[in-house]
């Protein structure tokens, strides 16, 4: 489908977790991706493409086959940073973010890219074809049914998420260039699940099902009825939402760096984390991104509660702990109550502490 007919991201209706938490990583694609979990049918796929749609383009060297960034020089390959450091003027254009889908049965060297071993051996230089790691720096990949796909092959996506460079060695001759992403995955669960360890390296995750409410599933229809009969003028109509949205994004990135989590806050986040029994430590890495992410689509460079509790929506339904004849349902209630008490004993120490302060 042409981008100029891509449903319009403000027109999709419900699904405003899944809505926010793909902003969330476009705003610091740190968080480490998104993974839906849920029935088909649900616009997982269409809200990706819109999103990326939606967003302004992006400036890139022209001539790059990574699309690098033409001045950050860590999202430059090691060939534009030459060029640059030689003083050359890099040509650059302004295009569309890429949205690219990963197929199931995608092998190693087309997810990671291949090095021609015989032409590095005889001529010591390196040929690299690159694979969807590297085609997808600076843009979005998109995975259906991550669950099926083989475990290596969600680990190496994962870790280039994480560490914004794909890396790779054949026959000791290694290759390494950026490969910076906003990672989205969806998967039925009813077809299998991730391992817990690979859960729990998706940042954020949101359970999506078909909108219940006949008043809202009407909107669906008719609004799908209208894109269909006039693609261009349905996105015309939606023009001004899509700018607005498109704003605030581009604020929240430039707002996102002098946004603050104080002290407290990390306590409150840090707590929960407790509360909650989950393992490890990236929950809590994950919590002070996104808190930070929604604070800046606000428009705020601080961290309230209620970006606390949305946050925790995004940040721990995956990583709770399962029984072996039950998965725990996260429960608002309990986020709620673990904020306020932390908030009431910080008081508490606040008062405390003023008492003993000699006049």
């Amino acid at each position: 489908m042409p981008q100029s007919e891509v449903f319009p991201f403000p027109a999709l209706v419900g699904q405003e977790p899944m809505k926010l938490a793909l902003v969330a990583n476009v705003i610091d694609p740190t968080i480490d991706g998104v993974l839906i979990r849920g029935e088909k049918g649900t616009a997982k796929s269409t809200a990706v493409r819109a999103l990326a749609q939606l967003l302004p383009d992006i400036p890139m060297v022209s001539d790059c086959p990574f699309r690098c960034h033409p001045e950050r020089a860590s999202e430059m390959c090691a060939s534009c940073r030459r060029r640059l450091e030689a003083g050359e003027e890099l040509p650059v254009e302004h295009r569309r973010m890429r949205v690219l889908d990963l197929p199931v049965g995608a092998t190693e060297d087309r997810v990671v890219g291949s090095l021609d071993i015989e032409h590095a051996l005889k001529t010591g230089e390196q040929r690299f074809e690159p694979g969807i790691l590297g085609k997808v720096h600076r843009g979005i990949l998109y995975v259906d049914e991550v669950n099926l796909l083989e475990d290596h092959i969600v680990d190496v996506l994962l870790d280039a998420a994480a560490m914004g460079v794909n890396h790779i060695e054949r026959e000791g001759v290694s290759y390494s260039h950026p490969s910076h992403f906003v990672l989205v995955g969806t998967m039925n669960p009813e077809e299998g699940d991730l391992r817990p360890q690979l859960l729990d390296r998706f940042g954020l995750c949101v359970e999506v099902v078909g909108i219940r409410d006949p008043a809202l599933r009407v909107d669906v229809i008719k609004r799908r009825r209208a894109y269909e009969a006039d693609p261009r003028a349905f996105r015309e109509a939606w023009r001004p939402q899509e700018q607005a949205l498109r704003e605030a994004i581009v604020r929240a990135e430039d707002l996102l760096p002098q946004v603050e989590v104080d002290d407290d806050s990390l306590e409150v986040i840090a707590t929960l984390s407790v509360d909650l029994g989950v393992d490890g430590h990236r929950a809590d890495v994950a919590m002070v991104k996104t808190v930070s992410a929604l604070a800046a689509f606000r428009g705020r460079t601080e961290v309230r509660d209620e970006d606390i509790a949305e946050a925790a929506r995004l940040v721990y339904p995956h990583r709770l702990k399962k029984t072996p004849f039950e998965e725990k349902i996260l429960s608002e209630e309990a986020v709620v109550q673990s904020i306020r008490r932390t908030r009431e004993e910080q008081a508490g120490r606040r008062a405390a502490a003023k008492k003993k302060v000699p006049i």
